[in-house]
């Protein structure tokens, strides 16, 4: 076995990447505190082809020297924008027709497993805090919420960790 070169892995221009048709996902970061989160975020926004990010509240946005670091150019190549206040990103996205789902773990939670995905639907992932999650104000808004199985003593996992199992659970059963 070796590592495959650069040449072989085939990889798009960022001219390219920017014109390919994108997973009608959007990921919503809502008061994420660390830079370092962000940047490996965007990183698996562009991995997975998202359409945008949508960045809210107190969430740090690019040229931010700790999100530059982990992004390693995915802040170029990924559609991006900031809302000062995540409710107005929900009413946006479903004026839009996304099927909006907060990450958390709340009374009228289901299993990320358990979610029938739709191919032609457009979804939007709304992410909180490092600390608090996902806001009060914006659970309100909305009526079920998806967790991720956790076998742990934590139950918790980091916000970036959590964006990558989601979507990629998200992508694997819509093929």
């Amino acid at each position: 076995m070796r590592k495959l070169t650069m040449p072989e892995l085939g990889r798009q221009s960022r001219e390219q990447f920017v014109s390919t048709q994108k997973k009608p996902i959007i990921l919503v970061l809502d008061n994420i505190r660390s830079g370092l989160n962000v940047g490996s975020i965007f990183r698996t926004a562009d991995a997975f082809a998202l359409e945008k990010v949508i960045l809210c509240g107190i969430t740090p946005q690019p040229p931010h020297r700790e999100i530059l670091k982990t992004a390693l150019g995915a802040t170029d190549s990924v559609l991006w924008e900031y809302l000062p206040d995540c409710r107005d990103a929900i009413r946006i996205l479903k004026e839009g027709g996304y099927q909006v789902w907060p990450v958390e773990q709340t009374d009228r939670s289901r299993s990320l497993d358990s979610i029938p995905w739709n191919t032609g639907a457009g979804y939007a992932f709304i992410f909180g805090n490092e600390v608090d999650g996902v806001s009060d104000a914006v659970l309100q808004l909305l009526e079920e919420s998806i967790e991720i199985p956790q076998f742990g003593t934590k139950h918790s996992l980091n916000v970036a960790v959590s964006v990558g199992i989601v979507i990629w659970h998200c992508i694997s059963a819509m093929e």
